[in-house]
């Protein structure tokens, strides 16, 4: 059988003087506690404290990277057990999806799942030989066992994983009973939620003014009026505050923003909850809700957190078949100078207010981002995002990013992940290309080896804890 190991040596240079310094830099991180300030873990896990079902039921089926790669290879997603929101049958027999799984393993070989699932295996599970078809078995067997066990309950990875912190993200109008039950316990100030306010700001969900008038009954403010809407949104900051929540989160396909007047405000708001609202419309609305969030964030100190340029649901017949969130998902091209520009007149130099910028559009890094954080005190650059997650993504990033925005306009790393047991997977992956980095500057006499070891230490940690202002809490 073909062996699984990792080598102490991987994403590293090949050999030389920077691959040693690389090393050095490594040994500084490699067991550094884990800040994870943006990602979407089930909450559910943390409050109910349950053993994992099986492998399929975490590994696999809440892993949209997983199972788009399967879905392109003409696997159907409900062969995979992904549940469908027509209500239709999907498969249940866990470890026969698992054998299918294995059986395509080979799909995910150069790819970053395969770095992260080989690290899950080895370093979680113990597993020594290379998942495929003949080994499927003992895998499903191994894993089951093992999530039995205390040591695999959710709240034990994370003092397992040295995660000091996560941040699940819920919508608008999620009670947070999971994070309710964690209130009073140690607990609570190392799981946190994050505000999503998509389900109540984007005209053209299916659900937006459902959503609206279920954010009048939790707020007890009239939603069907422009003042009493934004009353009832600093209500739900509020409240997610109260819950630990550091910062707010907004999945806009555009970075676009617009600075309206009172009464313009009024008359599209009442176009969207009407229903009539046509797409320029629905765009303009989005683009001053960000606008409204900026100016929210800097009365509550809720970071902002901006992630346009996705081209969601894509496909419609996966959207029909599955719902939101199913792997058909498409970067598009996004711009930031222009559309940013009426939020940054008005917010731009703001001393506290922190709004972190992603982008799926790695043509922009050098072009906007970089120039953009450059300069305004208010911007700061999130790590490469989503299909850039990945060695090749994180070195494009820091080679077209550092030389005008330095590496202290941006914010570290974050994982921004469902899958639980691949964040240490994910933070060793960028911790080491950090490390490759950093050794080529050191060995081209660009920056000192005492200042990369600083360097590597404050993005590993020290960035992050200070972009969703961690290290404020308890003021």
């Amino acid at each position: 059988m073909p062996t699984l190991e990792l080598h102490p040596e991987r994403l590293f240079q090949s050999n030389g003087p920077a691959r040693d310094i690389a090393l050095q830099l490594y040994e500084r991180v490699a067991d550094m506690a884990i800040i994870s300030p943006h990602g979407h873990t089930d909450p559910a896990w943390f409050g109910e404290n349950e053993p994992f079902q099986d492998a399929t039921s975490l590994l696999l089926i809440p892993d949209h990277y997983l199972f788009r790669m399967l879905h392109s290879q003409g696997i159907a997603l409900s062969d995979l057990g992904v549940p469908r929101a027509d209500g239709a049958a999907t498969a249940t027999d866990r470890r026969r999806i698992w054998r299918l799984f294995a059986e395509h393993y080979h799909l995910f070989r150069g790819t970053p799942s395969r770095l992260w699932l080989d690290h899950v295996f080895v370093d979680v599970f113990g597993m020594t030989e290379r998942l495929d078809a003949a080994t499927a078995d003992d895998y499903y067997e191994s894993i089951m066992a093992q999530l039995q066990t205390d040591e695999c309950r959710p709240r034990a990875l994370l003092d397992r994983f040295n995660i000091e912190v996560i941040a699940t993200t819920e919508g608008a109008v999620d009670e947070l009973p999971h994070h309710g039950k964690l209130r009073g316990t140690k607990w609570q100030s190392r799981v946190i939620t994050t505000f999503r306010p998509d389900d109540v700001v984007d005209p053209e969900r299916e659900d937006f003014a459902a959503n609206v008038a279920t954010l009048a009954e939790l707020t007890n403010e009239d939603t069907a009026t422009w003042p009493g809407y934004l009353a009832a949104l600093r209500k739900r900051r509020e409240f997610f505050k109260s819950m630990g929540a550091t910062a707010t989160d907004h999945g806009h396909p555009t970075a676009t923003t617009v600075d309206l007047s009172a009464k313009e405000c009024e008359a599209v708001f009442a176009r969207c909850l009407a229903g009539g609202a046509d797409a320029g419309s629905a765009e303009t609305f989005r683009g001053q809700m960000l606008t409204e969030m900026a100016k929210m964030s800097i009365d509550d100190g809720l970071v902002m957190q901006i992630h346009p340029g996705s081209w969601r649901n894509h496909d419609p017949r996966i959207f029909s078949q599955h719902g939101r969130d199913k792997g058909a998902d498409i970067p598009m091209r996004t711009r930031y100078v222009d559309a940013l520009k009426p939020l940054l007149d008005l917010v731009g130099n703001e001393p506290d207010l922190n709004i972190i910028l992603f982008t799926l559009d790695e043509t922009t890094y050098s072009r906007e981002l970089a120039p953009l954080a450059g300069h305004y005190p208010v911007l700061i650059l999130g790590p490469p995002w989503w299909f850039h997650d990945s060695p090749e993504g994180m070195l494009r990033f820091r080679r077209r990013v550092t030389e005008t925005a330095g590496f202290y306009n941006t914010a570290g790393f974050n994982d921004d992940t469902r899958a639980l047991l691949s964040i240490p997977a994910r933070h060793d992956v960028a911790r080491r290309i950090d490390c490759r980095f950093l050794a080529d500057l050191v060995t081209e006499h660009r920056i000192e080896l005492d200042e990369a070891e600083q360097v590597v230490v404050d993005l590993a940690y020290g960035l992050a804890q200070r972009a969703y202002k961690l290290d404020r809490r308890g003021d």
